[in-house]
């Protein structure tokens, strides 16, 4: 007795606040509600052959009680009656949805009453002042937006069991089996001691809240996103992939015919090299061809210096080590210097680095510089080329079969970007 009496207390006297009495706790409520003579579970006697057995209930009645006491079915009734009440305010969420599908499947046998029930629900508020069913409405949204919060959200309701475990006493210690007052496992034979844990400096809590911010700057796709892509890529490359799809006029893998490598590097580019270029910029960008239609665009709108510079910052990166001085300042004098000829627009946090870069050259002296060129010809330039008139009778030209002529390089361009026609 003198045991039971301090069950859920510490040897101090103290009301223990671990989190498996936490647990204890609410199962013993349930417990107790269950065994209540007036409103528990039903306990009869059962009949058997020459036998009675005494204080009998079934799963049946377990499971019927828990559904009435324990207002297991109401949010599926609130969620169901939401589906009923056509306004956008109203409309159910992702997590919504996905609670009511899954209560309609443990419910299953019983849906039909519990949509009567909402219906019933539904055609009283109906009947009540507008203003009143606006109260109400948001009084319902918000008891079950604090009791079933969106996935992720803290319980403010619940008790979270990790948090305390944590908060209590980190360092409790208990009584071994060997006597001894301190982790179990530090003493025990088959556990090494486990050395003490001292608090983090300060640099190490920068680090660490460096680490998280970096953590939340990532960006994460759901698997459902990644595979839609997945799908589209794949369904839009099909037809250039010669195993799949039979090449014109053979497949040069599996056969000695090169005529199908030859036409890809030839200058008269087919119906299926142009189409491709619209599929992205680097498309465009790998294909001398590409790159020359594009860079007769970008001379048309007086913004060639974009190209002429990404390609000059590639040809450098493949150039030998001892001309790389060198070349790094011709192109710092030709697009960057104040007063450059063919002078680009850049941010300040990408010129104040390039700028210091110059000072040590090297091939990735415009690294960040290329960056911030590429993403702006991608996301202005780029999509003005693939609507443009040239490219659009060109890609037309080439469905019907005819050849057009291939525009040369721009008179300002220089030896170097002619090269570089074969870079990629």
């Amino acid at each position: 007795m003198a045991q039971g009496n301090n069950y859920g207390q510490s040897s101090n006297g103290v009301a223990d606040e671990s989190p498996n009495m936490l647990v204890y706790r609410k199962m013993e409520d349930v417990i107790a509600r269950m065994q209540d003579e007036k409103n528990g579970i039903p306990i009869r006697t059962v009949k058997s052959f020459l036998s009675k057995i005494p204080s009998v209930f079934s799963g049946s009645d377990i499971v019927q009680w828990l559904t009435k006491n324990l207002s297991i079915e109401d949010p599926a009734v609130y969620l169901c009656k939401r589906t009923m009440q056509n306004k956008a305010r109203l409309e159910l969420a992702d997590y919504e949805a996905e609670s009511l599908a899954r209560l309609q499947r443990a419910f299953a046998r019983k849906w039909e009453f519990i949509f009567m029930q909402a219906e019933a629900q539904a055609k009283v508020d109906k009947k009540r002042d507008k203003i009143e069913r606006k109260i109400l409405d948001s009084q319902e949204r918000a008891f079950w937006d604090v009791h079933r919060p969106v996935p992720g959200c803290v319980n403010t309701t619940e008790v979270d069991i990790k948090k305390s475990s944590r908060m209590r006493n980190p360092h409790k210690t208990r009584k071994s089996v060997y006597g001894l007052q301190n982790d179990i496992r530090s003493h025990s034979p088959t556990h090494t001691p486990v050395p003490e844990t001292k608090p983090p400096t300060e640099d190490e809590l920068h680090r660490e809240i460096k680490h998280w911010q970096m953590q939340l700057d990532r960006h994460r796709l759901k698997m459902s996103k990644v595979a839609e892509s997945l799908l589209a890529y794949t369904e839009q490359y099909l037809e250039y992939d010669p195993f799949l799809v039979p090449p014109d006029p053979s497949n040069p893998w599996i056969s000695d015919d090169t005529t199908f490598w030859e036409l890809e590097a030839s200058k008269e580019p087919g119906q299926q090299r142009v189409k491709r270029w619209g599929f992205g910029m680097d498309e465009a960008l790998k294909d001398p061809v590409g790159r020359e239609q594009f860079l007769k665009f970008l001379e048309s709108e007086f913004s060639s210096e974009n190209l002429r510079f990404w390609l000059a910052v590639e040809d450098l990166k493949k150039r030998p080590i001892r001309e790389v001085p060198a070349r790094v300042q011709e192109i710092w004098q030709e697009f960057l210097a104040p007063g450059a000829p063919s002078a680009i627009n850049l941010d300040s946090k990408s010129y104040d680095k390039t700028t210091q870069n110059v000072k040590d050259p090297g091939r990735y002296t415009f690294e960040d510089a290329q960056e911030h060129i590429y993403k702006l010809m991608k996301s202005d330039s780029y999509p003005r080329f693939i609507r443009s008139s040239a490219y659009q009778e060109l890609l037309q030209a080439k469905k019907k079969g005819r050849n057009i002529p291939i525009f040369p390089c721009h008179k300002n361009c220089t030896p170097t970007l002619r090269a570089s026609t074969n870079l990629l």
